[in-house]
């Protein structure tokens, strides 16, 4: 089974994710000017992420490839709205999207890593996810450190926005091909090729 496209996706994914992550965390504090203002936003995050999986939940097996794209063009909106932020309350809004946005990655990545492995199998694939996205997390939080000496934190958010418009183009594309019919044939080959 084919995994690049998920690990390119998600790589680029996890590259914008860390390389704004420690600067978005300090924007939260410096936006809230208190520890409960901050565990507030982070408590809008996690519970709108726990809320929306259930809605996503019976619509993932049959949306799954456009969920992930949709998680991705979703955390490119709230970067790019975040340096205009102006009000807390607005920032909590942001938290809730972004929540949103996490639940459907988070579904729709575990739902693709089980589609395009094979049971009994599935270890070298899954390792090898984890290698890369591992890795563009890292790297990532290194490359946001050398660039916020440089740029602004807003430009920060804008280049996290691009990579997570990347993102959603190579899912795009991904199911953009698995639409074509010769590809729908060549599947239904292989399938009664391993019969």
């Amino acid at each position: 089974m084919n995994l690049k496209w998920l690990i390119r996706s998600q790589s680029i994914f996890t590259l914008a994710a860390g390389m704004v992550y420690p600067y978005y965390l300090l924007f939260l504090k410096n936006m809230g000017n208190s520890y409960s203002k901050y565990g507030l936003a982070f408590a809008v995050f996690t519970i709108s992420s726990a809320a929306i999986s259930q809605w996503i939940a019976p619509r993932l097996d049959r949306y799954g490839l456009h969920i992930l794209a949709f998680s991705s063009v979703g955390m490119m909106a709230a970067m790019i709205a975040f340096p205009w932020a102006a009000s807390y309350g607005f920032v909590l809004v942001l938290q809730f999207i972004m929540g949103c946005c996490n639940a459907m990655q988070k579904m729709s990545e575990r739902l693709m890593l089980a589609d395009h492995t094979e049971q009994g199998v599935r270890g070298k694939g899954i390792g090898a996810y984890h290698f890369w996205t591992s890795v563009a997390s890292g790297f990532a939080v290194i490359l946001g450190g050398y660039l916020i000496d440089w740029l602004t934190i807003d430009v920060l958010f804008y280049l996290s926005a691009i990579l997570y418009g990347v993102s959603a183009w190579v899912i795009w594309r991904k199911a953009a091909y698995n639409k074509n019919p010769s590809y729908q044939a060549n599947k239904t080959l292989d399938k009664r090729e391993t019969i």
